[in-house]
């Protein structure tokens, strides 16, 4: 993805390899002991305290937060790539861990009870602390379920990248890319509504009205009762008032 997007002459074994020069070092850290919690504050005290990776939160928007080469050069990142770093290094002292896509902030869980959060240092995570992550995101009206803690395929992974590069591209008007990431994400889930809706809004800024208009009017078809839309209605009209002039 980072190679498609922004970084055509990306060596990607290279950047295996140093992910590989972690777990080395991190397999030559531990002891013969199999205890996972044992394992767990060896892997936080290596990768972060050790090769001091961290959380990015002063420019957490940067859509290079979501690029896995950025984020192991400069040792910081948002939950999603810190998360995708932390299992892939765990594996190499044979921990299988596994990645959540707990609803605004990916986490890691070892099994049903032990939840860990490497955004924060691998810090384990309770039931009032995912809470309280639902509340700082959506406000009070989420409530926790446990399917939340349900894991995620690569699949899902790429897509909640490519809506996070979706984003971050379009605040910063870059809607060239912004719309590549949105194809990224209909290419594997082709009937997402809010990315069918930005598909519309984009090719509508890039002034492509007939494509725009299809989409927006697609839409309003899956998602007649939509929050915004309103608002797609008042773009559809201002595309076809161009249009007309």
């Amino acid at each position: 993805m980072a190679q498609i997007l922004e970084y055509p002459e990306l060596d990607i074994n290279s950047y295996v390899q140093k992910i590989n020069e972690i777990g080395k070092a991190l397999k030559v850290s531990v002891t013969e002991v199999k205890n996972p919690t044992y394992l767990i504050s060896m892997l936080n005290e290596v990768l972060f305290d050790n090769f001091g990776y961290q959380a990015d939160e002063e420019d957490y928007y940067n859509p290079k937060n979501n690029f896995l080469n950025a984020v192991i050069d400069k040792k910081s990142g948002i939950p999603i790539t810190l998360s995708i770093l932390y299992v892939e290094v765990a594996k190499h002292i044979g921990l299988e861990l596994k990645i959540v896509g707990f609803p605004s902030h990916v986490v890691v869980k070892y099994n049903e009870e032990m939840i860990l959060d490497p955004f924060y240092g691998g810090r384990l995570l309770e039931i009032t602390d995912l809470q309280e992550i639902l509340d700082r995101n959506f406000g009070e009206g989420v409530e926790f379920e446990p399917n939340f803690l349900d894991e995620i395929t690569t699949e899902m992974i790429l897509i909640r990248l490519a809506r996070n590069l979706k984003n971050s591209y379009a605040q910063s008007y870059a809607y060239e890319k912004s719309l590549r990431c949105t194809n990224m994400v209909l290419a594997l889930e082709k009937n997402s509504p809010e990315d069918i809706r930005d598909k519309g809004i984009l090719e509508e800024r890039m002034l492509n009205s007939d494509v725009a208009l299809k989409y927006l009017n697609q839409y309003l078809e899956m998602n007649p009762n939509g929050e915004d839309v309103d608002f797609i209605l008042e773009l559809i009209k201002s595309i076809k008032d161009k249009s007309s002039q």
